[in-house]
């Protein structure tokens, strides 16, 4: 767990964090949480009952199986009995990657290597074929060339601004995020920045008092750099490991939206040095090669240093991920799989290449 994250080894979650679970300023509206709200985080299992390595990596495989099979299960179906490597087999691969959404680029590049490996006579099997495939992928899941392990800062709590459009999973990523630095042994500081939809405030609440730590927020409509302000000038005097901040998430092609992050990640720069530590952008998976220009566009106003990939276990398109790091040099910090609480998976490229061929098979 956390694979990506090296903590100071502070001591864990104090007992007033259990006193008082919600931190609400004199602003505060006290709106209900709607219904829907409230089903979406206790209707859900919150633990997975897989205790081990071998149970989380059948999960893994059983949740990519839509990926897998719009994937390498017809690639195996399309090598099926055949001999030769031949021009209509390459084009019906190339059909194959790109209904997958690999993308044009990283399909034209994956299709082109092996087409000319076939010229030169250095292959000739479909079944090498489909190794190269997999060969392949796997470079480019580990294409990134920033550095997979953040360490906490040596003083002060390590801040974590996430970003992306409505409708990713985004405060539910929050949540299980949160979730997971818990289970860690960190003080978690939730904070409700996105004050452009109540829902957005009050579910993130909720999974506040779910997981047991604080969450601030102010009534809806108020300036999201002053939350953001009022929660570090709180955490400056409790023992806060990690501050979480959630953000607005209108159309990423908006100007003000995005002149607001910028806003927010300097009002956190001038409160905390070298704040916020990471810029999480979570994505839905399946979206496709939208994902694409999302990040761009906020990676062009925000300077991101992560990825959170979620709605993985319900897309057949999940060759995105593979496009994602090749087109991009953000890392991949987690991928949703599920609703469970433990379905935000850290992202590991050798697992997640495993179970999309499903290798490991008991």
């Amino acid at each position: 767990m956390l694979g990506w994250f090296k903590k100071k080894g502070k001591k864990t979650i104090q007992d007033d964090a259990v006193e008082e679970q919600v931190i609400q300023n004199e602003f505060d509206d006290k709106v209900e949480a709607p219904d829907e709200i409230v089903d979406a985080v206790e209707d859900k299992p919150q633990v997975s009952e897989e205790t081990n390595n071998g149970g989380l990596f059948s999960r893994l495989k059983e949740r990519l199986s839509k990926t897998r099979d719009s994937i390498v299960s017809r690639v195996d179906a399309l090598f099926l009995g055949k001999k030769v490597i031949d021009a209509e087999l390459l084009d019906e691969l190339e059909e194959i990657l790109i209904t997958a959404d690999l993308g044009v680029g990283t399909t034209q590049e994956l299709v082109e290597s092996a087409r000319e490996q076939v010229e030169r006579h250095e292959l000739s099997d479909p079944q090498a074929l489909k190794r190269i495939l997999k060969e392949k992928i796997s470079g480019f899941l580990h294409s990134s060339d920033q550095q997979a392990e953040l360490v906490m800062p040596e003083e002060g709590p390590f801040v974590v601004m996430v970003v992306g459009v409505n409708g990713v999973g985004k405060t539910t990523t929050i949540g299980k995020l949160a979730h997971k630095f818990v289970k860690s042994g960190q003080n978690v500081l939730l904070v409700a920045a996105d004050t452009f939809r109540a829902a957005a405030v009050e579910q993130l609440k909720i999974w506040g008092e779910r997981i047991g730590v604080h969450v601030v927020s102010q009534q809806t409509g108020a300036d999201p750099s002053a939350v953001v302000f009022d929660a570090l000038d709180y955490a400056e005097n409790k023992d806060v490991d990690v501050i979480i901040v959630d953000t607005a998430g209108r159309l990423h092609t908006k100007v003000n939206l995005m002149e607001e992050l910028k806003k927010i990640k300097r009002v956190m720069g001038k409160k905390i040095p070298d704040a916020p530590h990471e810029i999480l952008l979570v994505i839905d998976a399946t979206t496709g090669q939208n994902a694409i220009s999302q990040a761009r566009t906020f990676n062009e106003t925000v300077d991101i240093t992560g990825l959170a990939l979620t709605k993985l276990d319900g897309t057949a398109k999940g060759g995105i991920v593979v496009n994602i790091c090749r087109e991009l040099t953000i890392p991949i910090r987690f991928i949703g799989i599920g609703e469970q609480v433990d379905d935000l998976r850290d992202f590991d490229a050798d697992e997640f290449v495993k179970a999309l061929f499903a290798e490991g098979e008991s």
